[in-house]
């Protein structure tokens, strides 16, 4: 009951701040990165979550793919890197009445998927994002999982990185839906874990992706039998 309570709240919370930064933004046209960045700490600190990392962030890279379990995985990443990331995201978040304004106003990338151009569009505002020094950021598995294994990697992000010659890094997180299940409407305190894995630079003709998310797969299935 308590942790329903609670989710509630924070889904109540977001849903208000999240008008007030569309305002922030458009009021601050030249500082839109800056409200996001105090947007998602005070996110941080309402949930009260503690944050263990391990190994390092590279910020000169220009991709960040990680596996998606909760909105609390683009709350985290985004407190975490400095950099004004480029977010990939579904073309129905877009279409949102005024909330839809949390991906325009930013510049984020809007996907359709039953657009058979839609790859080309992606690829071309991926590059357009990357021209002004922003990295992108995709969860190649294309959707939220239910956190028991990762979901198998869509193409996307491969054809991104890989027709771009991107420096990618892989990233694991850990504990964010047990922390906050945003479909299930429960909360509770805890910890989450990131895991950077090293850099991988994206090339015609290898087999960077598949061997990617193979490491991906073996460091979440090994951290989940930790908890």
């Amino acid at each position: 009951m308590l942790a329903r309570i609670k989710a509630l709240f924070i889904v109540l919370q977001f849903s208000i701040t999240v008008g007030v930064v569309i305002i922030a933004m458009y009021l601050f046209k030249n500082n839109v990165h800056k409200v996001i960045k105090i947007w998602m700490k005070f996110q941080i600190m309402c949930l009260g979550i503690k944050i263990e990392q391990v190994g390092v962030l590279d910020e000169s890279c220009e991709m960040v793919i990680m596996n998606h379990q909760s909105m609390l995985d683009i709350i985290v990443m985004e407190h975490l890197h400095s950099r004004h990331l480029a977010w990939v995201g579904k073309k129905e978040i877009t279409d949102l009445f005024f909330f839809g304004n949390i991906m325009k106003m930013p510049e984020m990338i809007s996907v359709d998927r039953e657009n058979k151009a839609g790859l080309m569009k992606l690829i071309h505002d991926a590059k357009d994002r990357l021209d002004q020094g922003r990295p992108i950021a995709m969860f190649p598995e294309g959707t939220r999982s239910k956190g028991e294994k990762l979901l198998p990697f869509k193409a996307g992000s491969s054809m991104v990185a890989t027709k771009l010659s991107l420096k990618v890094q892989p990233v694991i997180m850990i504990n964010t839906r047990n922390i906050l299940d945003s479909q299930t409407l429960k909360a509770k305190a805890g910890t989450v874990k990131i895991i950077y894995l090293e850099p991988v630079q994206a090339m015609r003709k290898t087999t960077w992706f598949a061997d990617t998310e193979n490491k991906m797969n073996e460091v979440y299935q090994n951290e989940l039998k930790k908890f």
